[in-house]
């Protein structure tokens, strides 16, 4: 993907919004060009504000993948709300998602939130090759209609269609200013964050109904030898019928997703990896501040 012309470096945050389900984490994985949100078919899989950052010689852009927009039902969901608003109130420009098959409506502060803010908005009309024109010219111009200071980009996340003018137009609206992060960096998160929501996008492929939102883990111990990470990891659960689903008959559903999130670590950290999983029961920690404060989702 192309520089741009200007001589003068450019670096930015760019702030990637929209309901869940539409394909926010996939886009920015694909800009990026690593695996850096988890990705799975169930929405709400994204929790924290997760920061992708790309590089060129004369450019740097961290993006921030966040939680889909929801109306909290409780304590956990209200900090993951907390994460988009906090994300908005300090961006360079707004990328907002929506896709070729949503049909939510955007709530009026939102939609009053976007139409008045002073960053660019772009607007990515993700997974149009499940579209056709027709229905495709008609979302254009609803969408037009809706954020008329909007930019519209028809894009494919998966199939990698029509991102590189989205990626250029970004660094065209970039500010001038020195990078914000080294020239090596490619995130603000640390491995055991990425150990833990390795482990959580497998329950969430693993598990059916409420059993991953009612989940969350925590990495206890991180060790790196010269051959290999030794990972131990709790999963928190909220009730104790949980708990024995989450272990399965003999222990076989864990030991899947055990499986599962070791073989993606190894090509994720590109080392052997030892990952021991225990499984705890904490009541209500959706709704407990002080589990939420331990567990990352309150800061001080």
């Amino acid at each position: 993907m192309s520089n741009p012309t200007s001589s003068e470096h450019r670096a930015g945050f760019v702030t990637i919004v929209g309901h869940p389900n539409v394909g926010k984490s996939t886009l920015m994985n694909a800009l990026v060009g690593e695996k850096l949100s988890i990705v799975t078919s169930k929405a709400q899989t994204t929790r924290h504000r997760v920061m992708g950052i790309v590089n060129g010689e004369d450019y740097q852009i961290i993006y921030s993948d966040t939680p889909g927009i929801i109306e909290p039902k409780y304590k956990l969901q209200e900090s993951m709300m907390g994460y988009v608003k906090s994300a908005l109130h300090d961006t360079d420009i707004v990328l907002y998602v929506t896709d070729s098959i949503e049909r939510r409506a955007l709530s009026q502060e939102l939609l009053k939130r976007l139409n008045s803010m002073e960053a660019p908005l772009l607007i990515a009309i993700n997974k149009i090759d499940l579209s056709n024109q027709e229905s495709l010219e008609e979302l254009v111009e609803y969408w037009r209609g809706l954020l008329p200071n909007g930019e519209i980009f028809p894009i494919s996340a998966t199939e990698k269609f029509n991102l590189h003018s989205l990626f250029n137009r970004i660094l065209e609206l970039l500010p001038k200013n020195p990078p914000w992060y080294d020239k090596e960096s490619l995130t603000d998160r640390t491995l055991r964050f990425f150990a833990s929501e390795i482990i959580r996008e497998k329950i969430f492929i693993q598990y059916r109904k409420e059993i991953p939102y009612s989940t969350e883990v925590v990495i206890e111990e991180f060790k790196e030898e010269p051959e290999i990470n030794r990972i131990s990891a709790i999963i928190y659960v909220a009730r104790e019928s949980q708990k024995g689903i989450i272990i399965g008959k003999g222990g076989e559903a864990l030991k899947r997703v055990a499986t599962m999130a070791r073989l993606e670590m190894e090509t994720f950290f590109d080392k052997k990896l030892f990952l021991q999983i225990f499984v705890k029961v904490s009541p209500k920690w959706r709704e407990d501040s002080a589990k939420l404060k331990d567990f990352g989702y309150i800061q001080e």
